[in-house]
């Protein structure tokens, strides 16, 4: 994850995330791309809320771009927008929609991936993303 500098730089509180950030295995990749750019890049770490994406190439903060992932799950579609960019490192995203039908999908990866097999979101959490699939 980020190391304890990384955090004071950026006053990441841990305690201000919305959702538990998990560090992704090797083999976790996604297809990202924007107006500008587009690559497939390694995934760090993730949570029902973003990820960070480890790419030579970073684009602006504030910029939109398309996810696809393909992971044994099933695919994952997702819209995010680019909140930290370090180039040479990589770049945080925030999700800002996830189709419908790939929530589960989602939930699923973030699952395998986390150290704890009972993770599930709250009913509030997965409705936030339903109401938006038709942005992917």
């Amino acid at each position: 994850m980020h190391s304890d500098k990384y955090i004071r730089k950026h006053r990441i509180d841990p305690g201000r995330r919305r959702y538990k950030r998990v560090e992704t295995r090797q083999g976790v990749s996604v297809y990202w791309a924007s107006e500008k750019l587009e690559d497939t890049a390694r995934v760090r770490d993730l949570s029902l809320g973003g990820l960070f994406v480890a790419t030579q190439e970073a684009l602006a903060v504030g910029a939109t771009l398309r996810l696809d992932f393909l992971v044994q799950e099933g695919a994952i579609r997702a819209a995010g927008i680019v909140r930290h960019a370090e180039p040479g490192r990589g770049m945080g995203l925030k999700f800002t929609s996830v189709r419908g039908e790939d929530l589960q999908h989602l939930v699923e990866l973030v699952n395998r991936s986390s150290d704890h097999s009972n993770f599930r979101p709250s009913m509030r959490q997965t409705a936030a993303y339903s109401a938006r699939e038709e942005n992917c």
